[in-house]
């Protein structure tokens, strides 16, 4: 799999993919349409950053590609890649815990602060792509 060369994408199976890990220099792109909602991604080799109606949904240092990003009232789910080891954020509910899985292997829990931030880091050197899942409890 490579970089999201539209750095935003709606996918045949309903999900959304963003992010392209391989740009030198920002590329953004604003007033995507998806379900509804209207996101807009930042994205190059250092962040890839996405916004829903305006706030904060994912963020990665440094940047990468993710595919199949799904998200309801209980689980995030999402498959991410990079060139090296990557600090994930995702906005969820405030002061909630979070049942952690890395590419099927139970990473434990973690709470979110009073900002509803959760940050989590993915082992991306060698590995083609991991699957993440975070699921409230």
């Amino acid at each position: 799999m490579a970089a999201i060369s539209e750095l935003i994408r709606t996918e045949g199976n309903g999900t959304l993919s963003f992010g392209d890990y391989t740009l030198g220099a920002k590329a953004k792109l604003d007033n995507y349409e998806f379900h509804g909602d209207i996101y807009k991604v930042k994205t190059f080799g250092e962040i890839t950053k996405l916004e829903r109606n305006g706030l904060f949904v994912y963020e990665s240092v440094p940047g990468t590609a993710v595919t199949n990003f799904r998200q309801d009232e209980n689980t995030v789910a999402f498959t991410v890649e990079g060139p090296e080891d990557a600090q994930i954020t995702l906005e969820l509910s405030e002061e909630t815990e979070y049942e952690i899985t890395i590419d099927g292997k139970s990473a434990g829990t973690m709470k979110t602060n009073l900002g509803g931030k959760l940050s989590l880091s993915v082992e991306l050197e060698g590995a083609d792509a991991v699957d993440i899942k975070v699921e409230k409890r």
